[in-house]
């Protein structure tokens, strides 16, 4: 059975990107009591809602939960992320039921390389290592040779031998940062994250001005121009971090704002600012409405009912979880 295509990517319903907040305390008992009953493992994003990762055994950015699922004995694995996560939890687990709360929490990355399309570009650049971002649909990540995430793209693309040439994929904007740092010329597939895309540097310039003093942090995914701004630039987990250990007390933070809730907690005498967008929505910062999909409903029903569940042709599993191996082999 093939995964089942996320449509409809440019409007999400706009109703269940809010979880009502009086609905955490209400439904986290029962929450709690259907993961201990059913042995399940709950993996989160960081850019979920606070009251999703509250619940989470495992928070943390793309590699972090693809090790967790790899890492886990549970039968069952509730991955509240959007739909790419769960299938890599699902290549890397197969004889386990990975669910997820809303199959419709689809990327706009992974839709930019439909799967006819890219294969016609592997095959027509036959001698090229194809290096694939995890943001990427489990068919494409079965045309890749080694999957990579912005957590460890540049190790990856520097593990490949000089002498072979490089396709990187679907982002690229983080394939165009990690030419710049490697040296590699790498021939990009023409895909964006629409997240990171739409913070306005004009905006961005006028917090700079308000606040002197903040120091600019951005992932990857940036454009360049956003990024040449920046005074750190980084994968999710690596943003955290920098605001840990930085003396600094005020940063502007480019990417999905569901990442200040971490950093919050960890520096919660420190002033965090969520990028602006171009658009002015209800928090005017950058959101995923894909990753806001879930919601504690959707989790308890995920639970209660078992699905919706992740299934994978195993021909393309296996093929997938051979281009995850690679990365994962590389420590």
């Amino acid at each position: 059975m093939m995964r089942i295509m996320i449509r409809s990517l440019t409007n999400p319903v706009a109703t269940s990107r809010t979880e009502v907040h009086p609905n955490r305390t209400r439904l986290t008992p029962d929450i709690l009591d259907l993961k201990h009953e059913k042995n399940v493992v709950l993996l989160a994003h960081y850019y979920q809602s606070p009251g999703i990762q509250e619940l989470a055994d495992h928070v943390g950015d793309s590699l972090a939960l693809a090790r967790a699922a790899e890492r886990t004995d549970a039968p069952i694995i509730l991955f509240c992320g959007v739909h790419f996560m769960a299938e890599t939890a699902k290549i890397l687990n197969p004889t386990r039921k990975v669910l997820v709360p809303d199959l419709h929490a689809g990327c706009s990355l992974a839709e930019s390389a439909p799967v006819a399309k890219f294969r016609a570009f592997v095959d027509a650049h036959p001698h090229h290592v194809v290096v694939s971002y995890i943001n990427c649909s489990a068919e494409v990540k079965a045309m890749s040779d080694i999957i990579c995430t912005s957590s460890n793209a540049v190790r990856v693309v520097n593990s490949i031998p000089t002498q072979h040439e490089i396709i990187f994929a679907p982002d690229k904007h983080l394939g165009a940062y990690i030419q710049r740092i490697t040296g590699r010329k790498m021939l990009l597939w023409d895909g964006v994250c629409e997240v990171h895309v739409e913070i306005s540097a004009d905006k961005l310039e006028l917090l700079l001005e308000k606040y002197p003093e903040a120091k600019l942090i951005a992932h990857p995914e940036c454009p360049e121009h956003l990024l040449t701004m920046a005074d750190h630039v980084g994968s999710t987990s690596s943003l955290l971090d920098f605001v840990e250990r930085d003396t600094g007390t005020t940063f502007i933070v480019a990417t999905e704002a569901g990442i200040l809730h971490k950093m919050r907690q960890a520096v919660p005498y420190k002033r965090l600012i969520a990028a602006p967008v171009h658009a002015d929505n209800a928090c005017a910062c950058s959101e995923c409405p894909y990753m806001k999909l879930n919601t504690l409903e959707k989790v308890h029903a995920a639970l209660l009912n078992e699905e919706p569940e992740i299934v994978l042709n195993e021909d393309i599993r296996h093929r997938a979880y051979r281009a995850l191996r690679n990365m994962l082999d590389l420590g």
